[in-house]
């Protein structure tokens, strides 16, 4: 089987017969400013909610069964309040990365529309020169309507990109998602766990989700050992208000999903820092895409994620990043 490289598919795309956008439906009106974004899929509502459940499972047994009986006062008051503020943060971060949109705001048609070659508008807030039409959020469907094609004034050699699925003008470094049914800049991947597509303006969330998960998983499986080794030394019936064979199988249950988690979201962290820093999404690695934008220091492009200048707020899931000056969107020529 040949295989067909993936700049063939765009030169399709840049083709006048290709966009075709009288076959394209009108967008349905924006909804009011604020709106919440939520994807109503089957499979991630499922997989969000087994993610709020284990996270209130090992909540109980670390409360129930390990802190609460335990007649060491301090121990349990000092793992009680860092158990309890991760997981706090860890849920959190799971509900920005699930309800906020994956793109920004207005950046993601810019150099759609003035062009690999025209310098970048230092304000997108308003059209500019009559030819910007600043989107919010996702791609909406069906943007690709002659009227749409003809009010943004494109001059000769500028060149707009029609996504065939969702019949939308496809921003730079834009891909379609089947589960969202939009296309989505900077996207990395659809994660079923969150129940959102992790792109450029959630991926800070999704980040500090991994990262909060695996700590209080890392903590969780070494207050069981801790726990097993005192059961041990102690009388089974006199550690743990349940009985004894009840005592086990929580903490077995609870240990098998510590070290499974620990893992999974371990590397999940570790391959969504790589992706950060080297600005190159999981689905472009993947595609082994073409780097047409220009490189960055990989401290510029952790501050592109997590917010300019470097503070506090980039352990918070409730600090939404300020780019500042540290998400130019340059593109090489």
């Amino acid at each position: 089987m040949m295989l067909i490289p993936t700049h063939h598919f765009r030169d399709i795309e840049r083709k006048p017969e290709y966009l075709q956008p009288e076959k394209c439906v009108p967008p349905p009106h924006p909804g009011p400013v604020g709106t919440m974004w939520f994807i109503r899929d089957g499979c991630g509502i499922a997989c969000a909610i087994v993610t709020w459940f284990l996270v209130l499972y090992a909540e109980f047994v670390v409360l129930f069964v390990m802190l609460i009986p335990s007649r060491d006062y301090v121990y349990s008051v000092i793992n009680g309040i860092v158990f309890n503020l991760l997981a706090f943060l860890a849920l959190a971060s799971h509900c920005r990365a699930m309800l906020t949109d994956p793109v920004r705001t207005c950046t993601e048609m810019a150099f759609t529309l003035f062009g690999r070659g025209s310098p970048f508008p230092e304000k997108l807030d308003k059209p500019v020169s009559g030819r910007s039409k600043c989107l919010l959020g996702a791609v909406p469907k069906g943007n690709a309507t002659k009227e749409f094609i003809e009010s943004l004034q494109l001059k000769p050699g500028q060149v707009v990109y029609k996504c065939p699925k969702c019949c939308s003008i496809k921003p730079d470094r834009a891909h379609h998602c089947s589960v969202c049914k939009r296309c989505i800049r900077k996207m990395d991947h659809h994660c079923p766990w969150v129940n959102n597509c992790v792109g450029e303006n959630n991926q800070k969330y999704f980040v500090l989700f991994t990262m909060y998960i695996a700590l209080i998983s890392l903590h969780a499986l070494i207050m069981v050992g801790f726990h097993f080794l005192h059961c041990f030394e102690e009388d089974w019936t006199k550690c743990s208000s349940f009985s004894p064979p009840t005592t086990v199988i929580l903490l077995i249950l609870l240990c098998f999903e510590g070290l499974l988690f620990l893992i999974f979201t371990s590397v999940m962290f570790g391959t969504q820092v790589h992706s950060i820093c080297t600005d190159e999404t999981g689905i472009e690695q993947l595609k082994k895409e073409e780097r047409r934008w220009a490189k960055k220091t990989k401290w510029m492009n952790m501050k592109a994620v997590f917010g300019h200048p470097f503070s506090l707020g980039w352990a918070s899931p409730f600090a939404t990043p300020d780019q500042g000056k540290a998400d130019p969107y340059q593109y090489v020529v």
